[in-house]
This record gives structure tokens, sequence and C-alpha cells, in this order.
């Protein structure tokens, strides 16, 4: 397995977030993303996680929740790339699959486009 830190890792998921386009970032609204270790041992590979509401989805009655979350994984991403650019290129793919799922793009989609 690829040996990269925590900190390191948190650094390239930053970077992936830094390259969104400013005109869609001022658009993600009641969101944060986290770095974490492992996913749910159901799902050891799971590489990127969105939980919460699309912005498709909100209506009047979405107001006082809490933020969506998107979690990116490190031990699964580590795992099945074999480089440092590997990591940067996946890290950045998982960052704006998770990212499409909060503007309500879904899987299907994001696949058709090249970020399954």
């Amino acid at each position: 397995m690829l040996e990269m830190t925590r900190e390191e890792f948190e650094e390239l998921v930053g970077e992936a977030l830094d390259r969104i386009p400013a005109e869609l970032t001022r658009l993600m609204d009641n969101v944060a993303v986290f770095v974490e270790d492992e996913p749910d041992p159901a799902d050891p590979d799971l590489l990127g996680l969105y939980e919460g509401t699309p912005l498709t989805e909100r209506g009047e009655w979405y107001a006082g929740v809490l933020p969506d979350r998107i979690t990116v994984y490190r031990g699964p991403t580590l795992r099945m790339c074999r480089s440092r650019e590997e990591v940067v290129e996946e890290t950045e793919i998982t960052v704006v699959h998770e990212i499409a799922h909060h503007f309500g793009i879904d899987d299907a989609r994001l696949h058709a486009l090249g970020y399954g």
C-alpha cells in the first residue's frame, strides 16, 4: 500500500477543492468536507460519501439543519493507487463526484461523465 500521512492526504483534498471553479463553489451551500481514514467496514472500498440534502431537493422547509457532509476516505484511495500522481488524480475525481451529489447529480450521470 502506498504511504501518505493524513496531513498530506488532507492537503490533496484541499487542493482538489481549490481546483473547483469559483462559480460552482459560490453555489455550494451548507456543506462541510472531511477526511477520514476508513469507511464503514460494510463498504471497505468506498472512496467518498455525500450525506445530506442535495441543492435540487431543498425547499422552504430547509432551514436550521446541520450541514451536508462530504467525506473522503484515505485508506481505500491509498490501497487502490500505485503512485502519488494516481492519488492526486483519484482524490480530485472523488471530490468532484461528491460535490456533484451536493448539486443533485446522480451516479449514473457521473459515470457517463467519467467521474464514476
